[in-house]
C-alpha cells in the first residue's frame, strides 16, 4: 500500500494530486471525483500431479538444487482455470486438466494475490521454457528436491498437496 501511494498521488485521470480516504485504503481526485484502489495482480501457481509425483520447476536465480512449484501472472479476461492450463503448458510443455483450487496468498512483492491449484497431467513431454525456467522434472513424493521456505504458498502447496497423496 505504501508503494502504491508513492505511486498514485497524482489521479490518473486529470492529473490532479489526489487525497488518501479510508484509511489509506483509498484515494480521490477532488476535481474529478475519480476513486482509486491498490493495484493487485492475480498469479496462478500451480502443481500438477500424476500418480504420486508432482511437477517443479526451476528458476536460474533460485539456490542451487531448490525446485517450486509453475506459476504466472493471469491475462486480462482469461478464466483462472485456463491461466493454469496455459502456464503448464507455456513453461514446461504439458498439459493439465481437472484444476482446483487449492488455497491464496496475497504477496506484496509488488502487489499479487496468489492463488495456488492442483491440476492432474494429461499429457506431453516435458519442454521446459529457457525463459521461465532452467528444468522441469517430476519428483515422487518420497524424493522430494530441496523446496522453497514454509512462508511461501508455493511450499504450502507442495506440502499440502504431498500430505493428501501420502493420505490415500
Amino acid at each position: 500500500v505504501f508503494e502504491w501511494h508513492a505511486k498514485s498521488a497524482f489521479c490518473a485521470n486529470c492529473g490532479t494530486a489526489s487525497v488518501i480516504v479510508e484509511a489509506g485504503w483509498k484515494r480521490e481526485c477532488p476535481s474529478c471525483k475519480a476513486e482509486h484502489f491498490p493495484r493487485v495482480d492475480p498469479v496462478c501457481i500451480m502443481l500438477p500431479v500424476k500418480g504420486d509425483a508432482c511437477l517443479l520447476g526451476r528458476q536460474r536465480v533460485w539456490p542451487r538444487g531448490m525446485h517450486s512449484a509453475l506459476a504466472g501472472f493471469i491475462e486480462p479476461g482469461e478464466a483462472i482455470e485456463e491461466a493454469v492450463a496455459r502456464e503448464t503448458l507455456e513453461e514446461a510443455g504439458l498439459r493439465a486438466v481437472h484444476v482446483r483450487v487449492h488455497s491464496t496468498q496475497p504477496w506484496p512483492f509488488p502487489h499479487s494475490l496468489m492463488i495456488a491449484f492442483v491440476a492432474d497431467y494429461a499429457g506431453g513431454e516435458i519442454t521446459p521454457a529457457p525463459d521461465e525456467i532452467e528444468d522441469a522434472q517430476w519428483f515422487d513424493i518420497d524424493a522430494l528436491p530441496k523446496l522453497p521456505n514454509r512462508i511461501s504458498i508455493a511450499r504450502r502447496l507442495i506440502d499440502g498437496v504431498v500430505a493428501e497423496m501420502r493420505a490415500g
